[in-house]
């Protein structure tokens, strides 16, 4: 009896033994479980578009803290140019930019355009971020400033004065209002203001305000299509020029975005493509264009 007593006993040691691990591995997987889908848990939504860029315009997003971002942008001539120009392959304006994040919320941005031999500068921070569960906040705000200043040489007239350095710059104000509705669909809207220290004729105003929106709409793992306009307000620029529309497609790779564009605008930065689109879609006058951009860590956030 002792020894079937004893044998009794270590298989029961043995059973608790193996349960307890089993046990306390059940209840952290519950615990994890938990945490993820408790709804009043805050997460900020993350990715509302994969760029600092969608078409023409910027997006809310900026590089992460530390993060250095290099930009090409590069467009072509019209599609309606013809075989001599090669549909618009043998012109190309051109923009290089890096953006560097000051912190996860505020970037600054330097670019020089070929077109105007212009050089800009900005500050983008995003004041609210979308979120989830406890305290959700709705939407997306990132707050955009920049400058731009035109560096080509102007022909002197004599008997004319010629024009300073102030009269070369333009300012732009944005606010960027988006909104992530699912793992696939964005969207965001822009109130924009541009102020030009100079125009050359009537038919153009220092103050252009309009009112721009875009569209992310993801259609697999790595591809998403996407699009923006601008409806430039009432007045003497609106009657002279057209609005700025862009398509594009989003190509996820190792390390980089890839971005292909159609628009009709040639500019590539918000005081030129604002108030200065003349391009007609209807009439060919396309161009296309693509955007690389390519991440580095700076300041590692680990510690």
């Amino acid at each position: 009896m002792n020894r079937t007593l004893y044998s009794l006993l270590l298989t029961g040691g043995l059973l608790l033994g193996a349960a307890a691990p089993a046990l306390a591995q059940d209840d952290l997987l519950n615990e994890l479980e938990k945490e993820t889908t408790d709804p009043q848990r805050r997460e900020v939504v993350q990715a509302t578009f994969k760029g600092t860029h969608i078409v023409n315009s910027q997006s809310i997003e900026t590089p992460g803290k530390g993060t250095l971002a290099f930009l090409i942008q590069h467009r072509f001539g019209t599609l309606n140019s013809g075989a001599y120009e090669f549909f618009g392959l043998d012109q190309a304006e051109l923009r290089l930019s890096f953006e560097y994040g000051l912190s996860n919320r505020l970037a600054l941005g330097v670019g020089r355009t070929k077109l105007g031999k212009t050089f800009d500068g900005f500050v983008k921070y995003r004041a609210l971020q979308q979120s989830t569960g406890a305290g959700a906040m709705p939407v997306s705000l990132s707050l955009l400033a920049s400058a731009a200043i035109v560096t080509t040489k102007f022909a002197t007239v004599p008997g004319v004065e010629g024009r300073d350095a102030s009269s070369r710059l333009a300012y732009t104000y944005q606010a960027l209002l988006a909104r992530k509705f699912s793992p696939s669909l964005s969207i965001q809207l822009m109130p924009t203001l541009i102020h030009r220290n100079y125009v050359d004729t009537d038919a153009e105003q220092n103050d252009v305000y309009a009112l721009g929106g875009a569209i992310r709409q993801k259609v697999s793992k790595r591809i998403a299509l996407t699009a923006d306009y601008f409806y430039v307000l009432p007045g003497h620029t609106a009657d002279t020029y057209r609005n700025a529309a862009g398509l594009g497609v989003d190509i996820e790779t190792g390390g980089h975005v890839f971005q292909l564009h159609f628009t009709n605008s040639q500019g590539l930065i918000e005081s030129q493509f604002v108030p200065q689109t003349s391009g007609n879609i209807w009439d060919g006058d396309i161009y296309f264009g693509f955007t690389v951009a390519r991440n580095f860590t700076v300041k590692s956030n680990l510690k």
